[in-house]
């Protein structure tokens, strides 16, 4: 078992300076911008308008410096999208104080709150970007990573792995594992298998890991506690993965009880807040509105394809179940023929394969209903453009469970009851998760998953997801 070279244990270290200096240089650059931008697009407001130096390269930038670190935005490895919502309420924040700042050392006057304003958004886009670049080359040059010692070598490591490769925001140096009884052929092939459990104080001395996390769920109580408390002063962190795969992690907070040595996992519920039901329907009805506005020439050029290739309605409404068990017309561009349930059942029954597949799935992927500019239009998605009507009547959600007809309603056993929490929606979990793909059972945990930890920022990283998928055009059918 080979130790970390130098270079392998402490430039990791690295890494908070160079974030630093990607900050900064993502504010400074905003502010550049937005200064231009005051300057030569509104001139008549303030034709001499300047903002001194000393603001735009030092008591800016570091407020939003101080606010990105308060937010925890500059934490090393952490879900890439947690991290984007950082940064989002990090540069809120600093815009808000930087006003009220202006006011009270009566700048106001030389600094414009335009200029504050519009520096905050570009703030957000290019910290966004920034890091996301950042992050990329670090990843692909295996630059700065932090090594990384897992103990537990299961199904647990398997999914915690899956997601390290697909998420920017982690850049672990697996160093290798440790297990009693490794379980997954997929992590003995890829990675060594440095001894058993009782090793890991050895292993750690020996190769110099600063990160330790322990995947599994399946360890003693007993056991993992004294684990943790032999490690822990080797280490700078420990992350434990508990056996608690499943439950809502949407606002999740630990409480320490310090006196009695316990720890409490507190979940919210967040879509039993009237509140919170409010925001949504009301991010559906804005969003809808000015999608509807911005897709209604491609609608009209659909429509125009759709009669030309098979005439007859251009749309088709199919009852879905929405909420609270209501049904309701969900509308489609057509994409089958005009016969299509006549087509379908001579086609089911010349074909057991078929039949089993519909049975199960409620779909086909060869279906000989779809008429030619309806392969093109399930295949973009853009076969659904007509829900945003759906939306607006408040039948629909742009982001919920998938409609289902009424059929499925049994397939979902209990997990009904989350289903009628909210309306279903155009996109949701399944769509940025597979999609076609995703076997019914998993969509009907996901759809469960997504109403449980639900929360509007979730509804805003969902629909940045489905643009990337239906651009990819992964899975749809």
């Amino acid at each position: 078992m080979a130790s970390l070279s130098l270079w392998e244990r402490y430039a990791s270290y690295l890494l908070p300076l160079l974030i630093v200096f990607v900050d900064y240089a993502a504010v400074v650059a905003a502010e550049l911008l937005s200064y231009q931008l005051r300057r030569h697009w509104l001139p008549i407001a303030d034709p001499h308008f300047y903002i001194p130096d000393i603001y735009i390269f030092g008591v800016v930038p570091f407020i939003f410096l101080g606010f990105l670190y308060a937010m925890g935005a500059r934490s090393r490895n952490m879900p890439f999208w947690v991290m984007v919502q950082k940064i989002f309420w990090a540069c809120v924040y600093a815009v808000l104080i930087i006003i009220l700042l202006m006011y009270f050392a009566q700048v106001s006057e030389v600094v414009s709150r335009i200029f504050v304003g519009v520096t905050g958004i570009l703030a957000v886009l290019f910290l966004w970007s920034g890091r996301y670049l950042y992050r990329k080359c670090v990843r692909s040059l295996h630059l700065f990573r932090v090594p990384v010692l897992f103990i537990g070598a299961g199904l647990t490591a398997e999914r915690v792995l899956r997601s390290f490769e697909y998420d920017a925001g982690f850049d672990y140096h697996i160093v290798g594992f440790l297990d009693d009884h490794p379980v997954s052929d997929k992590i003995a092939a890829m990675y060594p298998i440095l001894g058993r459990f009782d090793d890991a104080e050895r292993v750690i001395r020996t190769t110099g890991v600063r990160d330790v996390i322990i995947t599994a769920p399946g360890m003693e109580q007993e056991a993992q506690v004294r684990l943790i408390n032999r490690i822990q002063p080797l280490v700078t962190r420990v992350i434990v993965a508990p056996n608690l795969i499943g439950i809502a992690m949407g606002r999740l907070t630990a409480i320490s009880l310090v006196s009695e040595k316990i720890i409490l996992l507190e979940t919210h519920n967040n879509l039993r807040s009237v509140f919170n039901r409010g925001l949504k329907r009301t991010f559906d009805l804005v969003c809808g509105v000015l999608g509807l506005v911005a897709v209604f020439p491609i609608m009209a050029v659909i429509a125009v394809m759709i009669y030309l290739d098979d005439p007859g309605h251009v749309l088709f409404a199919h009852r879905r179940v929405g909420q609270n068990g209501r049904m309701f017309p969900c509308y489609k561009f057509r994409s089958m023929v005009k016969d299509a349930e006549a087509r379908l059942e001579h086609y089911l029954a010349e074909n057991p394969e078929a039949r089993a597949e519909w049975e199960r799935d409620f779909k086909l992927k060869d279906d000989p209903r779809i008429t030619r500019i309806g392969h093109f239009l399930r295949r973009t998605s853009l076969d659904e453009l007509p829900q945003i009507i759906n939306v607006i009547r408040g039948e629909m959600s742009l982001v919920g469970p998938r409609p289902i007809v009424e059929k499925e309603i049994e397939k979902y056993g209990d997990l009904i009851a989350d289903y009628y929490l909210v309306p279903p929606g155009i996109t949701g979990l399944w769509q940025v998760s597979g999609r076609s793909d995703t076997t019914y059972d998993e969509r009907v945990q996901m759809d469960s998953w997504y109403v449980r930890n639900w929360s509007i920022w979730l509804d805003f990283v969902y629909l940045i997801k489905t643009v990337q998928v239906v651009f990819k055009r992964e899975g749809a059918y």
